[in-house]
């Protein structure tokens, strides 16, 4: 393909990463930049834009110069442990401010400064631009593999179209004053909805957290985030006020009941399966070749939420486990929660460039299938299946 038409892939692949679990924490702040110029003028609708994307192009243009100067795959900041703490800590802040009430409240210096308050957009751009690096989405994987080939100035290009999608739909919505007029300003419903947003930022907050903190400590975490869930539901059910306030915190307990109902009825179905993974080693790659095994290799990481999704879901069906059992497949993973030099060079060897990334390895120990980004149970049960015919590489 053209440098044009992975400039338009890189494009559409920003938008989609607004659809990805590991953007979903800044939904918040995003739409609160949004709200706020509801009702002003051109001017000000394109000065918050304006801000917006200058917030998501600051990350992606330092993110593309580490890229092209120090060899940085998608999701290498993440792996230092620092750095996870500090989101752990800055989602858990804005957690409280909006389950407060209070919104994101930026310090009033900032407004002193000559800009008029876009100090938030600009910070809503360049949180969603962070919380986007740890995971790749649709069209993302292939860019990026793409990407590691060019010279640094291609790079630094196809990461700003990134960014620009990823600030895309936001845009739209600021330079159509018809569309943004229809957000509600204010009500006892609203207030509700961006304290659903606030327990959400808190999530994303222990999330985080937990892949820096013991398993005991984590797990306290995680019953501590359901215990404020509880509390929250049953005073916002009794409190109210009024019947669309109540409405939100319904469909929120509406949600969690049918969620936590389908995860018990599959487990109890036998609906879902742990397949027998084994660490991705040079001998575990030669056992199966001299096996004559096809291999399947899952690359993962603690902080790659859309990892954690596609090993609840799609690894852990029971059409997967059935699948692996019939082609006498061995399975591999790599953990890249922290820098490892051999699975980075086994990443890019396999032609990945982030998380997620999983390939179909033939009997011979070519590369069968490439699964990049997010998939389906049925996209992987099919590259499972013919995994013994022909190689063909996707």
């Amino acid at each position: 393909m053209t440098i044009w038409t992975n400039i338009l892939l890189a494009t559409a692949a920003g938008v989609l990463l607004n659809l990805t679990p590991c953007v979903l924490p800044a939904l918040p702040i995003k739409i609160r930049s949004i709200a706020r110029v509801v009702g002003n003028g051109a001017r000000q609708r394109a000065l918050a834009g304006a801000a917006l994307l200058a917030g998501t192009l600051t990350f992606f243009g330092g993110l593309a110069l580490a890229t092209a100067w120090l060899n940085w795959t998608w999701g290498t900041l993440f792996q230092a442990t620092w750095f996870r703490a500090a989101m752990a800590f800055l989602l858990a802040c804005l957690g409280v401010y909006s389950l407060a009430g209070r919104g994101v409240q930026p310090p009033q210096w900032v407004y002193r400064l000559q800009g008029n308050g876009y100090a938030e957009p600009y910070f809503a751009g360049f949180l969603a631009a962070v919380l986007s690096a740890p995971c790749t989405g649709p069209f993302l994987g292939g860019v990026m593999a793409f990407a590691l080939t060019q010279a640094p100035s291609t790079i630094f290009v196809l990461f700003i179209a990134v960014g620009v999608g990823l600030a895309l739909p936001y845009l739209v919505l600021l330079t159509h004053p018809g569309l943004l007029t229809r957000i509600p300003r204010g009500g006892a419903w609203l207030l509700r909805v961006q304290q659903v947003m606030g327990l959400i930022l808190l999530a994303g907050a222990t999330f985080f957290a937990t892949t820096v903190l013991a398993e005991r400590v984590s797990t306290l975490l995680w019953t501590a985030w359901l215990g404020a869930v509880a509390f929250w539901l049953i005073r916002s059910l009794v409190v109210g006020p009024g019947f669309g306030a109540r409405l939100v915190s319904a469909l929120v307990l509406v949600a969690g009941v049918a969620g936590g109902v389908t995860l018990g009825l599959e487990e109890e179905a036998g609906a879902r399966h742990e397949l027998p993974w084994q660490p991705l080693t040079e001998r575990a790659l030669i056992e199966a070749r001299t096996a004559g095994a096809p291999v399947l290799v899952e690359f993962t990481a603690d902080w790659c939420i859309n990892c954690k999704v596609l090993e609840q879901t799609v690894y852990a069906d029971i059409a997967i486990a059935r699948a692996v059992d019939t082609a006498g497949m061995h399975v591999l993973r790599a953990d890249l929660t922290r820098p490892d030099a051999a699975l980075d060079a086994y990443l890019r060897s396999f032609g990945g460039a982030g998380l997620p990334f999983a390939v179909i390895l033939a009997p011979d120990g070519t590369v069968h299938r490439r699964l990049p980004d997010l998939f389906t149970v049925n996209t992987l049960k099919t590259a499972i299946e013919t995994s013994g015919e022909q190689t063909r590489v996707d």
